[in-house]
């Protein structure tokens, strides 16, 4: 089942040959995750979606506001029976017509959901080994801090790190500094000090990426910091992370012949289930 521009159908009998988002990409999205019928950060994710909007030049339905939002990912949930654990995939997409100029700037949406097993975010301990994707590389621009279809760079690096028996790859943008991993933003602690790439080079603007820089603001002897990383510099690291709103922070342990300690990611852990508890 999935929710189709505000109606629950088992299918959206989209026409392939003529949807923008199949053709070229035309289409921007949202990952969400759904903890007790409620949409974890949901403000967050409504004004990203609706800046990514904007920035394409896609036409915002005038009634599509934040609590319209809720309201159709909860009854998509409910309906399912998945409301207590889940993971929605918001997607608009601008309606049929034109080829690389639209006919029409106005937006569809679709909203699919699958359960999760996690209630809250776990606290992983298990090994999970990284290393570069380089053939090819994301642009520092600001369609790169999108969460646009055009995902090819994700989708090879994917096939890369299966191929190649690795659990994730870490990212380059085209002055050869650290991006972000394939599926979510990177964090380098060194010392006492935290660092993560600023949007400007050309990291996902992500929501899970925020509620870690708040929380890390906050607790004592952390210096943080947004800032370029080189791949040489995380070789020098104590601790290297990766965090998405699906999987949470995601604590790397090996990179090339270097081990990583996950005592602090274990421990943002620890706090960010709390703030999740609490709101």
């Amino acid at each position: 089942m999935i929710n189709y521009n505000g109606n629950l159908v088992s299918q959206a009998a989209v026409n392939i040959q003529d949807n923008r988002a199949f053709l070229y990409g035309d289409a921007i999205f949202e990952t969400m995750k759904v903890l007790d019928g409620k949409i974890l950060f949901a403000e967050d994710h409504y004004f990203r979606l609706m800046a990514s909007m904007r920035i394409v030049r896609m036409e915002i339905p005038m009634h599509f506001t934040q609590e319209y939002m809720e309201e159709q990912v909860s009854r998509l949930a409910n309906e399912m029976r998945i409301a207590n654990s889940c993971r929605v995939r918001l997607s608009f997409f601008r309606k049929e017509g034109g080829n690389y100029l639209p006919k029409d700037n106005n937006a569809e949406f679709i909203i699919t959901a699958t359960a999760l097993q996690d209630m809250v975010y776990p606290v992983y301990s298990n090994d999970y080994e990284v290393d570069l994707f380089k053939d090819f590389y994301v642009t520092k621009q600001l369609l790169s801090t999108l969460k646009s279809a055009n995902r090819l760079v994700q989708v090879t690096g994917s096939i890369y790190a299966d191929e190649n028996g690795l659990d994730n790859c870490i990212l380059l943008n085209d002055e050869k500094n650290v991006a972000e991993a394939l599926q979510g933003n990177i964090f380098m602690l060194t010392g006492t000090k935290l660092v993560t790439p600023p949007v400007a080079d050309g990291c996902l603007n992500g929501i899970m990426r925020k509620q870690v820089l708040a929380i890390a603001r906050n607790m004592e002897n952390i210096e943080l910091q947004e800032a370029s990383i080189s791949p040489f510099d995380l070789q020098k690291a104590d601790e290297l992370f990766i965090t998405n709103v699906i999987m949470g922070i995601r604590p790397v342990t090996k990179y090339r012949k270097k081990i990583y300690d996950t005592k602090f990611s274990q421990e943002l852990t620890k706090k960010l289930n709390a703030k999740v508890r609490l709101g």
